[in-house]
């Protein structure tokens, strides 16, 4: 049986930016149901969390309602719902993008967040105040060469976002998105496709952020007063000014 009958439901649980909010959530209380696709690393982190790990992979619809359905069979209604499940796939000019690529972003990114809430709402609605956060990027609002399959995925989200705060306005649950730079976590690492050089260049003479510096921000917001809704919260290392823009040391 969960400590707390608040409940906070994170997707993309098990490393990162997901699984750094999993653990702030639940240090400020919530008891926390993880989702993600890597079943080993999620049930290891629910079970030192003392939460509950449910497979999840967003890109699949039946898995999405059997992980709604667990949970609405076990907890009946969600607090909170961090929609962290994303990625970005390749750094190829649109005339050479890859087809592959650009399907995953979207079925994920996209699909997977619409889903995913579609599907929550109903559990949202059950709680006497609920909040929603969906992580979306500066590149929701900037673009950079190479990066035109993200960039328009994470556009979606930020135009997700806007709209389901207006389809929801009345009722007692917020909605926030939150918007990180330049985040050391495994995303280049999967953009890149396991080169770690590649990946290790992206971050080359600065400081990024980590998941942790995000999950910072996500319970700041999640714990503000029920009347206060944070609807955008832009953040970026101090040596990133824009997408493009980064100073480096030598």
């Amino acid at each position: 049986m969960p400590d707390s009958d608040r409940i906070a439901v994170v997707t993309g649980a098990s490393s990162g930016i997901g699984e750094a909010t999993a653990r702030g959530l639940r240090a400020a209380g919530f008891f926390v149901v993880l989702g993600a696709r890597r079943e080993d690393r999620l049930m290891a982190v629910a079970r030192e969390l003392g939460g509950r790990g449910l497979p999840l992979d967003v890109r699949d619809l039946a898995s999405i309602d059997a992980f709604t359905a667990a949970i609405a069979a076990e907890y009946g209604q969600v607090e909170i719902l961090i929609n962290n499940a994303g990625l970005a796939a390749g750094l190829q000019p649109l005339a050479q993008g890859n087809d592959d690529d650009w399907v995953q972003m979207m079925e994920t990114n996209v699909l997977g967040l619409l889903r995913v809430t579609r599907a929550m709402l109903p559990l949202l609605r059950r709680a006497p105040r609920a909040h929603i956060v969906n992580l979306g990027s500066v590149a929701g609002f900037e673009v950079y060469p190479g990066g035109v399959g993200y960039t328009a995925s994470k556009h979606a989200v930020r135009a997700i976002t806007k709209t389901l705060r207006l389809e929801l306005m009345g009722e007692p649950i917020r909605v926030t998105e939150i918007e990180p730079g330049m985040v050391e976590t495994e995303f280049s690492l999967v953009r890149f496709k396991g080169d770690r050089e590649k990946a290790s260049n992206v971050y080359q003479g600065m400081q990024p952020l980590t998941g942790a510096d995000i999950a910072d921000c996500i319970v700041w917001v999640v714990t503000r007063p029920p009347h206060v809704n944070v609807d955008e919260m832009v953040v970026r290392p101090i040596a990133q000014a824009t997408v493009r823009d980064v100073a480096r040391k030598s």
